[in-house]
């Protein structure tokens, strides 16, 4: 018995070993594409004069749409954030997806809204409108606040579509604090190339616990104090930094963050909207808007912008920082099972020979493997067949590249866009890089394997999302028009 299992792990140690090895190689290639990707985005957008953009008559129609569920404690602030950006041919679309709390009446205060009569074409499927708001006030035109029936995320952002008037939509998550021109570098990547159709465009979203928020804009960086929104600081650098924008030079990219994404408005309706039956619905979006455009035949691309354009409040503890791991995972399983056409499919190219398979064996695989991994090294060292010196070698040199990766994520950003100046920062930063292996990783492994258990499950829940907020109290708002009209557009 003992040499039959002897035998059978040093099978799956082999093949551990291989898949160890694959994933290291993805790595370095990610590394060393993301070098001239970035700073050629840097250098070229740095010279951009951006206000030519912003005035001009003839840029883009853009729609930001922005779904809430019981999102009070920030909500007036994040609008503000919104309502600060300038750009000529813009409306926003708040959407209060049936919230429990205050959301909508602390809405009706701050922006002296009113309730319209306002006809709602159904292009895409989505749960009762129950009324639209706008301000009585002239300064905030441009916004729309829309209460419907609680659906989802999925749900709010298809009733938003269903609303748009306009050419492009920016789908962000309503908690989210944009850069001033945040918008205005998002948009240009739709019209940097004439001879492929960019179906939709993404930018680098950083965190914002501990930084200094007032009347909705960023007024200062600051490293997250708390370990889980630090740690998370460093995960987000390698994952845009480094992976999506190997990914956008590949074009190869199957995922735009879902806090904050551009989107040809008339490619999504086509391919249906947002699908409602996921909780990954913005990489499900993506994949099927690339397969609608593969099987149509015609030339695209999805663009990531390397600048850090929007800020959001990351968990900052560990049972809502596994709840979203969780979702993530349920919804990376749900895309990729649903799109298994792709795979290997030489119809779909780049996507279905590198980025599906990628995706597939390390990002939806890559916590069931490690699982695996571990399983075998607990049952090795009970039956005491384990070479020591071998492990530890190995420990040890997988640790050192993971620490090597993550300080040249840092390097990367010391060297574009600097965000944290303090030396101090950087050193922390280091410190956590060093840490995350032992005190985040494994439980990033673990909720993950929740998401896989709970998905066969057949879990389809979305898991609360609590927020601290950036603090605007409806006690300290001003009165305005409480439903005292309803006009017609």
């Amino acid at each position: 018995m003992m040499i039959w299992f002897e035998i059978l792990a040093g099978i799956l140690t082999d093949i551990l070993y291989f898949y160890c090895a694959c994933m290291l190689v993805f790595y370095v290639l990610f590394a060393m594409i993301s070098i001239g990707e970035t700073l050629r985005n840097y250098k070229k957008n740095n010279s951009t004069d951006y206000s030519l953009l912003a005035t001009s008559e003839h840029g883009p129609s853009v729609s930001i749409i922005a779904p809430g569920y019981n999102e009070g404690v920030g909500i007036i602030d994040n609008v503000r954030s919104l309502l600060a950006m300038y750009y000529s041919n813009l409306e926003i679309i708040i959407v209060n997806d049936g919230s429990t709390d205050k959301s909508l009446q602390k809405l009706i205060i701050a922006y002296e809204l009113y309730k319209v009569d306002f006809f709602v074409e159904k292009v895409l499927p989505a749960k009762q409108v129950r009324g639209v708001y706008k301000s009585i006030n002239p300064v905030y035109k441009k916004l729309i606040v829309v209460d419907k029936e609680n659906g989802g995320k999925a749900d709010a952002l298809n009733a938003a579509i269903n609303i748009a008037s306009k050419d492009y939509i920016v789908a962000i998550d309503v908690d989210c604090i944009l850069e001033q021109d945040a918008l205005l570098k998002i948009i240009k990547p739709l019209i940097d190339y004439p001879k492929v159709r960019v179906i939709a465009s993404g930018g680098v979203v950083r965190i914002a616990n501990s930084c200094v928020v007032e009347d909705g804009k960023l007024v200062k960086v600051n490293l997250p104090k708390n370990y889980l929104a630090r740690v998370q600081t460093l995960e987000y650098l390698r994952s845009f930094l480094l992976g999506r924008m190997a990914w956008t030079r590949l074009n190869g990219l199957l995922l735009i963050s879902g806090a904050f994404g551009a989107f040809d408005k008339e490619i999504v309706i086509k391919c249906g909207g947002y699908n409602t039956n996921t909780v990954g619905e913005d990489m499900e979006l993506i994949v099927r808007m690339r397969r609608y455009m593969v099987e149509k035949n015609e030339p695209h691309c999805v663009k990531y912008i390397p600048d850090p354009l929007c800020w959001t409040e990351a968990p900052s503890t560990y049972k809502i920082l596994g709840r979203q791991r969780n979702r993530w995972m349920r919804g990376t399983i749900e895309t990729l099972l649903a799109h298994k056409i792709i795979c290997f499919n030489k119809r779909y190219g780049l996507m279905g020979f590198v980025s599906y398979p990628y995706w597939f064996f390390f990002e939806m695989l890559g916590p069931a493997v490690e699982f695996i991994g571990f399983i075998i090294f607990l049952s090795a060292t009970i039956l005491g067949i384990i070479k020591w010196s071998f492990f530890f070698s190995m420990l040890l040199f997988m640790i050192s590249f993971g620490c090597m990766y993550s300080a040249f994520a840092i390097l990367m950003e010391v060297l574009s866009y600097h965000q944290y100046k303090r030396p101090s920062d950087i050193l922390k930063l280091l410190l956590v890089a060093i840490t995350e292996p032992f005190l985040f990783h494994p439980f990033m492994v673990w909720s993950s394997i929740r998401g896989i258990t709970d998905y066969f499950r057949n879990k389809k829940s979305w898991g609360e999302m609590t927020r601290s907020g950036f603090g605007t109290d409806i006690s300290e708002l001003k009165p305005g028009i409480l439903n005292a009209h309803y006009r017609k557009v």
